[in-house]
């Protein structure tokens, strides 16, 4: 699933190539919106809102979308060849004189009143790359089940929006804490948010996600993706196991040794952490 800052990415392109314009071609593709026709509408702008992405068109309506795993937003010029996928998985069509967005395979896709966007996106916590950033309303989401795993809390879209599994896991290395550790035995649990902003704001420019140091492909992540190969600070081999609900089941990467697993039992309800 994309994160954060892969959405930021997008809907700057998506910005770049269709505000300002008028719609010359509209094609939404679900049974919901099969009838609605936006064309002759201008596009005032593209803007994300955690993984959300928030097409505003002239006249009030507000386009929104939301990847998940599979979906995808693709750009054209105009005799360009479309190349995302076959015909059948298209979802939307949003043409102007200049481009053509293309969606494939969106599994949200629905039209509101800009007014009442909040109805999609109210829900979030702050956005960790939007510019009502607020660390500390995110510190206290984050701490509102002071019981509940780090992992589990850090991907939880309601307290910050924007994290997915890469920086879930990746945040939980840097903060040298197990992803099982209940988030309110966190030490400097102001931390969190603040590395959080700190990562997707370095990486919502670069094509090739990094959170280390090292220009090497194989060396720009710590632990994610990694079961198996040696730390790249301990030398101890990555660890992978499943973390979550079963409808928001995760592959989670650790550090046995650099990531310690909590001393106490996991609360009601939650699996024990996996031992060392």
């Amino acid at each position: 699933m994309p994160e954060g800052d892969t959405i930021w990415r997008l809907a700057r392109r998506l910005h770049q190539a269709l505000a300002g314009s008028p719609l010359t071609r509209c094609d939404l593709r679900v049974p919901q919106l099969a009838t609605v026709d936006l064309t002759g509408r201008t596009v005032l702008e593209v803007v994300p809102r955690g993984k959300h992405l928030l097409t505003r068109i002239e006249g009030g309506l507000t386009l929104h979308s939301h990847l998940r795993m599979d979906g995808a937003w693709k750009i054209y010029a105009p005799a360009e060849r479309w190349r995302g996928g076959p015909a059948h998985q298209i979802r939307a069509i949003l043409g102007t004189a200049g481009h053509t967005a293309v969606g494939y395979r969106l599994p949200v896709l629905e039209l509101v009143p800009t007014a009442d966007e909040s109805r999609v996106v109210g829900h979030l916590g702050p956005d960790l790359l939007g510019p009502g950033w607020d660390p500390a309303e995110a510190l206290r989401r984050l701490l509102a089940d002071p019981g509940r795993p780090l992992g589990e809390a850090l991907l939880d879209q309601r307290n910050l929006a924007g994290i997915g599994n890469v920086y879930k896991c990746e945040l939980c290395f840097l903060l040298r804490a197990s992803p099982w550790l209940p988030v309110g035995a966190l030490p400097g649990p102001e931390r969190a948010p603040a590395l959080a902003r700190k990562l997707l704001e370095a990486n919502k420019h670069r094509p090739a996600r990094a959170t280390t140091a090292s220009a090497r492909p194989d060396r720009r992540l710590w632990v994610y993706g990694r079961a198996g190969r040696p730390c790249a600070r301990c030398g101890t081999p990555v660890r992978s196991a499943d973390q979550g609900t079963a409808a928001e089941e995760r592959v989670t990467y650790w550090c046995p040794v650099c990531q310690p697993a909590p001393e106490r039992p996991a609360g009601p309800g939650r699996p024990p952490a996996p031992t060392n």
